[in-house]
């Protein structure tokens, strides 16, 4: 049941992306190009996922799943040196490819090289960060 409720949840999110026009780079790098050619639009589709967000935070709180398990805890407040290089590397990349990881994922469907080549980027870049992270984290104290 859960695994049916995930494939659900999943064609709605990528239904989403499709209709917002999320997985077109040229919409995406528009909504980044505030000195040229413009395109607002995408403030309407983060609006539209961040708003729902806040309010399901809210209903979450003292409250478990329906299919089992335990819901995620809310996201640490303060800004932090991960949450900082972790935003402008998201960032880069966005305004590099025009792609994040949901439309990535959707664009390999589209076919041609471009969506590959970001999605193989991507898993490298996810398969590296532990190491990374690793060797730039400071040691805990007393060690």
């Amino acid at each position: 049941m859960r695994a049916l409720f995930a494939f659900l949840a999943g064609g709605i999110f990528g239904a989403g992306l499709l209709i917002s026009g999320m997985t077109d780079t040229r919409k995406v790098q528009g909504w980044l190009d505030i000195f040229g050619d413009w395109d607002p639009t995408l403030a309407f589709v983060m609006g539209g996922a961040i708003l729902p967000m806040a309010v399901a935070w809210r209903i979450t709180q003292n409250r478990t799943p329906a299919l089992g398990g335990l819901f995620p805890p809310p996201p640490e407040p303060r800004l932090g040196r991960n949450l900082v290089i972790g935003s402008v590397l998201f960032g880069m990349g966005w305004g590099l490819s025009g792609l994040c990881p949901g439309p990535s994922i959707a664009s390999l469907s589209f076919g041609g090289i471009g969506g590959g080549v970001f999605v193989l980027a991507m898993v490298a870049g996810m398969m590296a960060a532990p190491a990374l992270r690793a060797r730039l984290d400071p040691a805990p104290k007393g060690a």
